[in-house]
């Protein structure tokens, strides 16, 4: 029989425990969504060739394309990341799923470039704030010591999902033509959705810092503890952190030693953003411009994204144990493989290996600041610092494909566009050690920078 009127720790509750079947499933969940969100971001890279030759698409047209969608996503990330940190993290997620469902399929159908742009932002909204919110939402259920490695193995999801795009494009774009492969690709995800509407649950902790539903905390513990036997009627409190009831300010992202957190982790998000659009964008049409044949030019590309996936999930090993500092490791390697790919002649058998395994280290470096975006917040304004750094990151994803375009357009050779790459890793490294030298500052552990945790002064 339940103690009525206990005091439950919903914060050492879940950071004494280990993760469970519980975590295993919403992991699974988030991992299954986010494949698709990759997916649906990456295909219109892949279909690009055929959308152009069919459409009359020019470089710059297809450039505005890919960035409409990037400027979506960073519209719909303020967004949804204000609505997840006001009605929930699942609801907001659910009707994210459906809608880019619906829309990516809907895409299939658009016979304009006006048409392509229009759909392009309304899929990008819808997907804009699905990640960070999956981010906050496993965050938020797993101990400190694994949040890293959980959002790096969420994220692994998308990175295949961008993988898949270029097998699926070679497998049903020359039967189906380009719009069978985002029929397939809205159909999917709307499976996904239903699965998500059926099986996801809400963040305690939202719940616990906003003081709401003390009925769906009491369901939502015993689910995930079923010996904790919890009662709405008990007192539910978050003993790292103060609870906040007040509505977001974005100057609570400035708070404390954010002031310089924040800063330093958008510039970062920035560049690496620009980086991994840049060449998720262009590549296959790089490639091709090399002289490399299509189909090769497309599972170069996949190969990339699944090696960058295998990289960032190597690197959370350290991440986790050693903080920030361990994430300017990749990007000082890619910065001088990238000058060397841009400026250094080299024979195709040279260069195809090497220009795959440097841009997979910039996905991989890629994993590294995007897996540490939601932990220096405290969980009532979680959602919205994750959203609003990965929203902010698009500036960068919206400046790739517009400066891709313009490089490529130039005359310059298109190998050149490896050198303007190397800028990218050369900012996040210097954010990444910024980052870590103030979080070495605090006097908790790295993988427990929350402020509202820390002794009012």
């Amino acid at each position: 029989m339940a103690t009525p009127h206990r005091t439950i720790d919903v914060a050492a509750l879940i950071d004494k425990r280990g993760l469970t079947g519980f975590n295993y499933r919403l992991i699974a969940l988030s991992w299954l969504i986010t494949v698709f969100d990759g997916f649906d971001m990456m295909m219109i890279s892949f279909t690009a060739p055929y959308m152009r030759d069919e459409l009359g698409l020019d470089k710059m047209m297809l450039g505005n394309i890919f960035s409409a969608g990037l400027f979506g996503m960073m519209v719909g990330g303020f967004a949804l990341a204000y609505v997840g940190d006001r009605i929930g993290r699942r609801r907001t997620i659910v009707a994210a799923a459906f809608a880019f469902g619906v829309l990516t399929f809907l895409t299939a159908f658009a016979r304009s470039y006006e048409a392509l742009l229009l759909l392009r932002f309304v899929d990008g909204f819808a997907i804009g704030g699905m990640l960070p919110l999956a981010w906050a939402l496993n965050i938020e259920f797993v101990p400190t010591r694994m949040r890293s490695t959980v959002v790096t193995v969420i994220m692994m999801g998308y990175s295949l999902g961008t993988a898949m795009a270029g097998p699926v494009t070679v497998w049903l774009a020359p039967h189906y033509g380009w719009e069978g492969v985002f029929m397939f690709g809205g159909a999917a995800t709307l499976v996904c959705a239903a699965f998500l509407l059926f099986f996801l649950p809400e963040s305690v902790r939202f719940l616990v810092s906003k003081q709401m539903r003390h009925g769906t905390i009491a369901a939502t513990l015993n689910w995930v503890d079923p010996t904790l036997r919890a009662s709405p009627d008990d007192r539910f409190v978050l003993g790292d952190e103060k609870i906040d009831e007040r509505s977001f300010r974005v100057s609570s992202l400035f708070e404390g030693d954010l002031r310089w957190l924040t800063p330093l982790l958008w510039l970062g998000y920035i560049a690496s953003t620009l980086a991994v659009y840049f060449k998720s964008n262009w590549g296959p049409l790089v490639y091709e411009e090399l002289g490399f044949k299509r189909d090769v030019a497309a599972y170069a590309a996949s190969i990339s994204g699944i090696a960058g996936a295998g990289l960032g999930l190597l690197l959370m090993r350290f991440t986790d144990g050693k903080g920030p500092f361990a994430i300017a490791a990749y990007p000082l390697i890619a910065f001088p493989l990238l000058l060397v790919l841009g400026l250094v002649d080299m024979s195709s058998g040279v260069f195809l290996p090497l220009s795959i395994a440097a841009t997979s280290i910039v996905g991989g470096e890629h994993f590294g600041i995007l897996s540490i975006a939601g932990v220096f917040y405290a969980s009532s304004i979680r959602a919205n610092g994750a959203g609003w750094a990965t929203s902010i990151a698009k500036i960068g994803g919206i400046a790739g494909p517009i400066l891709g375009a313009m490089v490529l357009a130039s005359g310059l050779p298109a190998v050149r566009s490896f050198a303007f790459l190397a800028i990218c890793p050369a900012i996040l490294a210097g954010c990444a050690i910024g980052i870590g030298l103030i979080v070495r500052r605090r006097r908790l552990p790295s993988t427990l920078p929350l402020p509202d945790a820390l002794p009012a002064s």
